[in-house]
């Protein structure tokens, strides 16, 4: 029964428009939000807490943000406490046009409101639409000083090339910092995604918005291919979920280490470029 409760809503979300995704996101209705919607502040200060402890601050500094989620909280919060300008990377344009509306009276330095659409003021805040890729091919974007995400990493397709993307849009000494989910986004089952081929899954059950079911040692071998320099923190597990469906969990996602198969949530802190 449990399993059909998981694949029913999968295969759902599997043929379900982005566009309906999206809007579904943006009124938190279905589809829950992150941190970086919900709570904007907490987010940007999370991130000041990674800076400090590596000496660095946002003062005066230039960051780029991958996947704003059409929403320009956090990079108001983040001009507030102290930073100059904002780069926000989107592939796609759907921007949550309500949402930004009620932002526009507090942060009124920052943004522009014209027949009741709001557009963020150039001097602070850049959007960048389109294939990342081929933005930092084009070279036109002054470099960033960080580059941030949040539940960003485990819906690219293209992790090595999009990191590297980041690192041409970024100074050589910049700091990067990616929050990274592990879990199966229907969050009821942690750990369900890893019981399905990749056949299965990209045929079947893949959400419109991609999951590459990418584990801690992937993204460390990609990331220390790039940098010199690469952090990874543990933030958070699941260890008494992992082990009811461990006897599931297909080999190619299992490191014979329970304790770090167990792991759902991760920080990564790169810097140093090769």
């Amino acid at each position: 029964m449990a399993k059909l409760a998981y694949l029913l809503p999968r295969f759902i979300r599997h043929i379900l428009p982005e566009s309906s995704a999206r809007f579904l996101l943006q009124h938190g209705w279905v589809i829950r939000p992150g941190l970086e919607t919900r709570a904007p502040l907490e987010a940007a200060q999370r991130y000041q807490k990674v800076l400090s402890a590596a000496g660095r601050s946002f003062n005066s500094a230039h960051i780029l943000i991958l996947g704003y989620g059409g929403k320009f909280t956090l990079a108001c919060e983040l001009l507030q406490l102290g930073a100059a300008h904002i780069l926000l990377a989107e592939k796609e344009v759907f921007l949550d046009h309500s949402g930004n509306l009620a932002l526009s009276a507090r942060f009124g330095d920052y943004l522009t409101v014209k027949n009741n659409q709001v557009t963020p003021n150039p001097q602070y805040i850049t959007l960048l639409h389109g294939d990342i890729r081929r933005t930092a091919d084009a070279g036109d974007v002054a470099p960033a000083d960080f580059v941030f995400s949040n539940s960003v990493y485990e819906h690219l397709d293209d992790v090595e090339g999009i990191t590297a993307a980041l690192v041409r849009l970024s100074r050589p000494e910049a700091l990067h910092v990616h929050f990274v989910d592990l879990r199966d986004h229907f969050f009821k089952y942690p750990f369900e995604m890893l019981c399905y081929s990749q056949e299965t899954w990209l045929r079947w059950l893949n959400p419109s918005s991609h999951h590459n079911r990418w584990r801690i040692g992937d993204y460390r071998r990609t990331f220390e291919r790039i940098f010199n320099q690469v952090e990874i923190t543990l933030l958070g597990s699941e260890p008494a979920a992992f082990a009811r469906e461990k006897a599931r969990i297909r080999s190619e996602f299992l490191t014979g280490n329970d304790e770090m198969d167990a792991v759902t949530l991760i920080r990564i802190v790169a810097s140093g470029v090769k």
